[in-house]
């Protein structure tokens, strides 16, 4: 026995320490961003006067945070954030359901309603920038002309409704994937009982779909809550975060203190008030999606 729980201890030892190096490695990667973040957000430091430098405390937070941009960009991350995740779960629900079917071409029809997903944020960004919202010679400007209406200046009248529309337009066939995933494992027999008592689509959607997906959709919600809180390409190529608050979010906010105002101390504080934003979305998101998973 003694030689049973020898080797046991000197096994888990033995794994232990193969953990470690790994394990050491992802501490130092988080930790020493997370430690020098810290340390600028209380000190005055700015890339155009490096030697005025100085203790700053809780000023660059409060200088943060009383920002004229600060309100507007905490509450476009919101709308950008939600509004994305529902038209993204929404048209990623129809699609999956309209293809959950049986027809010629549908290997190709995946694979193309698939495909927006993979092409990068600065390629979608300046592919709808470009070819799409253009007022002079994108595609609804040809369409406007075409029907005799005034082209609209996708961003500059509508920057937050601009953005949503590429990035829901990328993001929806990951939610599309997830969804037609789910619905692979769906009891038939249940979908074929209900036929039989004389359900019609809509009411096998609400009371088998729908609960069948709650599960993908708590995952879905997670996961792009988690990128969407970090938009910055789209907004960086399409809006310029203008005209002027209006396209801003906060991490847009966070990037014009630190490469474009050179105020690494503000910019700092920024971040660690992203950070704990983000912590405290994360922890009411997972607990609402552990419960969804647990159910």
């Amino acid at each position: 026995t003694r030689l049973i729980m020898k080797f046991e201890l000197n096994k888990s030892t033995v794994m232990n320490l193969l953990k470690a190096p790994s394990i050491i490695v992802l501490f130092l990667w988080m930790i020493v961003p997370l430690s020098m973040t810290l340390y600028f957000s209380v000190i005055r430091y700015n890339l155009l006067s490096t030697m005025d430098n100085g203790f700053e405390g809780l000023g660059n937070y409060e200088f943060f945070m009383t920002d004229a941009a600060f309100m507007p960009a905490i509450l476009n991350s919101l709308i950008l954030v939600v509004s994305i995740i529902v038209v993204t779960i929404i048209s990623g629900i129809i699609l999956a359901v309209l293809i959950d079917r049986t027809f010629p071409g549908r290997g190709i029809v995946r694979v193309m309603l698939i495909s927006p997903f993979f092409i990068m944020p600065t390629v979608n960004a300046l592919l709808w920038k470009n070819m799409f919202m253009n007022p002079v010679y994108g595609m609804f400007a040809f369409f406007s002309n075409t029907f005799g209406l005034e082209p609209i200046d996708w961003m500059s009248d509508y920057p937050l409704v601009s953005i949503i529309i590429m990035l829901s337009w990328q993001w929806t066939p990951f939610a599309l994937l997830i969804f037609m995933t789910a619905l692979q494992s769906q009891d038939q027999e249940q979908k074929e009982a209900a036929e039989l008592d004389g359900a019609g689509f809509f009411a096998k959607f609400y009371y088998l779909t729908l609960p069948h997906l709650s599960r993908s959709i708590a995952i879905v919600i997670m996961i792009e809550m988690i990128f969407h809180l970090s938009i910055f390409a789209e907004i960086l190529i399409t809006t310029g975060g203008g005209p002027g608050n209006d396209g801003t979010n906060l991490t847009y906010m966070i990037f014009t203190n630190a490469l474009l105002n050179f105020d690494v101390g503000i910019a700092s504080a920024g971040g660690v008030f992203a950070i704990i934003l983000a912590n405290i979305v994360a922890y009411f998101l997972i607990k609402q999606v552990g419960k969804s998973l647990m159910a």
